[in-house]
């Protein structure tokens, strides 16, 4: 399976059209329906619906997608690495991080090490904190932003000294908006969102206690910003951390934080023996520095 197939794969995917694929990647419609079929036939696999006008994913043509991303992204990662090692000061550094406050840490380190090192270059992936952590285990980002609690035992890490506040969103017309700290009882028979990690739920969990399976929780989620959106058209109340939302005196929902506190922590995160490129190695080195690890 070659690598330019999977970029044909990833076209033809995209563009739902032989013919437009065709002319993305500048080659003949018969050569990529030929490359397609040929795929299909190694894998054993039906990768597409073949229609009129369109072509459609298939079950298998949609997790095949993901692990075509998975690697073009890794082979293009690997390439700018190498290149990377004739310039130590270029480059690009793949970073991933989770809906956190402690992001401003993150970003404020990023702004100092820019000025040593102009040319070098970011990418940023959003998601929770399992997400980032398969990126990393896969290759696809270097460092990571993590919210506890977490498993990090295979990772070297930087703790932050900021600490996270856990709390609900509320709609400011709401009766509980009204109120200064939300307790366990003050959740009871609301329709609640919660964080979709498991490993943040059992902590939620025992924060609440017994009274945790009285809950009624309506959805869950990964990222915070259509939670608000939720809360701010009345579906719920979201269990969330501080400071992730906008909120100002135009916005339709409030932020109330739990009492008793329920506090959480941030760690910076990279793979333990592994051999960076000169770029991240650096900012690694900067970030230690930062916050004198």
């Amino acid at each position: 399976m070659e690598l330019r197939v999977l970029k044909y794969f990833l076209a033809v995917a995209r563009e739902e059209n032989i013919t437009k694929a065709a002319e993305f990647l500048h080659i003949t419609q018969p050569t990529l329906s030929r490359q397609l079929m040929q795929l299909e036939e190694e894998l054993n696999a039906q990768l597409f619906i073949r229609g009129k006008n369109r072509i459609v994913l298939t079950d298998e043509g949609m997790l095949f997608r993901r692990r075509a991303e998975e690697i073009v992204d890794l082979a293009n990662k690997t390439e700018k690495e190498f290149l990377e090692q004739d310039n130590l000061v270029t480059g690009e550094i793949f970073i991933g991080g989770g809906e956190t406050n402690a992001m401003h840490i993150l970003a404020r380190i990023i702004k100092e090490f820019k000025e040593e090192y102009p040319q070098i270059k970011y990418q940023f992936y959003s998601g929770n904190a399992d997400d980032i952590k398969e990126r990393l285990d896969k290759g696809l980002i270097d460092i990571g932003l993590l919210t506890e609690p977490v498993d990090i035992e295979k990772y070297e890490f930087v703790r932050l000294e900021q600490k996270e506040v856990w709390g609900i969103l509320a709609p400011k017309d709401s009766k509980l908006a009204a109120k200064e700290y939300a307790t366990p009882q003050d959740l009871l028979k609301l329709p609640l969102l919660s964080t979709r990690r498991t490993i943040v739920q059992n902590e939620i969990a025992n924060w609440f206690g017994q009274d945790y399976e009285q809950l009624d929780i309506i959805a869950t989620y990964n990222l915070i910003y259509n939670a608000a959106i939720m809360v701010e058209e009345g579906i719920g109340y979201a269990i969330c951390l501080e400071k992730l939302v906008n909120i100002n005196d135009e916005t339709k929902i409030r932020f109330i934080p739990f009492y008793p506190p329920l506090l959480t922590g941030t760690v910076i995160v990279w793979k333990k023996h592994q051999i960076f490129s000169p770029a991240t190695a650096r900012f690694i080195e900067k970030i230690k520095h930062s916050l004198k690890a």
